[in-house]
């Protein structure tokens, strides 16, 4: 085990991101979460084909820890916490890969916020979904009225940040907070067993649907179309032309 309060590890293709802070349930701190945006952009540049996020010990992510932003001042809590939030976690969405969220604690606030942003997300029977920031005197603001929504259903993320209803695993299940029910202790290995099932597929037809798919919810619309397009104009034989025209210096022949 590293020093490192969120660990990369590879096995293979599959790249597992562990949140190791036991002793706070993996509470995220700003150190924490400028680290998950810097691991995030060294998993999309690597040859990674699928990611697993989990936590270590029994809890999965407790969200923000209420000691690291409680003390800031206002513009501060805005600009750095909830803006670095919220490019960690888009960070996390927009991966390449399909990312699976193995869920073996509570994912309450900024620990439900962390697990939206997953594709794919296996829950432990023990484990219950909810938005508490409200009890606190604040509100979700890493996306959770937003992503979630987008995701969830206005009416499931309502009940949650409004009303504070907790969900049970089953729960969840039925309301397509997660896709997959497992006893406890068992997340991991059906998160493993799932990234084979994915590994089977075709890297660049997953990455493509992933692609499109974020598109159609609304995530990251600009930056697809623009990446898809530039994706097939890269391999044009105008763009050869164009090149060698520019090289040449004489007017390109298309």
């Amino acid at each position: 085990m590293s020093d490192r309060l969120i660990e990369l590890t590879r096995e293979g293709p599959l790249a597992l991101l562990t949140i190791q802070r036991e002793d706070k349930l993996n509470a995220l701190t700003a150190e924490m979460v400028d680290e998950l945006f810097e691991l995030c952009r060294t998993i999309d540049k690597s040859d990674a084909q699928v990611v697993i996020i989990t936590g270590s010990g029994k809890a999965f992510c407790a969200g923000g820890d209420i000691e690291a932003w409680s003390a800031r001042e206002p513009q501060d809590f805005a600009r750095r916490w909830i803006r670095d939030g919220h490019d960690a976690f888009d960070a996390l969405t927009r991966l390449r890969q399909p990312v699976i969220a193995v869920l073996n604690g509570h994912a309450l606030g900024g620990g439900l916020e962390l697990a939206v942003c997953a594709d794919y997300r296996i829950v432990e029977e023990q484990v219950k979904f909810g938005q508490p920031e409200a009890g606190l005197g604040i509100i979700a603001g890493w996306s959770g009225t937003q992503r979630a929504v987008r995701r969830f259903g206005a009416q499931t993320v309502r009940r949650m940040s409004v009303f504070g209803e907790l969900f049970t695993a089953e729960q969840a299940i039925e309301l397509r907070l997660a896709d997959q029910l497992v006893p406890k202790g068992e997340g991991l290995e059906a998160g493993r067993a799932l990234a084979q099932k994915v590994l089977m597929r075709a890297e660049t037809a997953n990455e493509l649907s992933k692609m499109l798919i974020n598109a159609a919810e609304g995530e990251e619309r600009e930056r697809v179309l623009e990446a898809l397009g530039g994706w097939i104009a890269s391999g044009s034989e105008e763009l050869r032309e164009g090149l060698s025209a520019f090289r040449e210096k004489r007017k390109p022949k298309f």
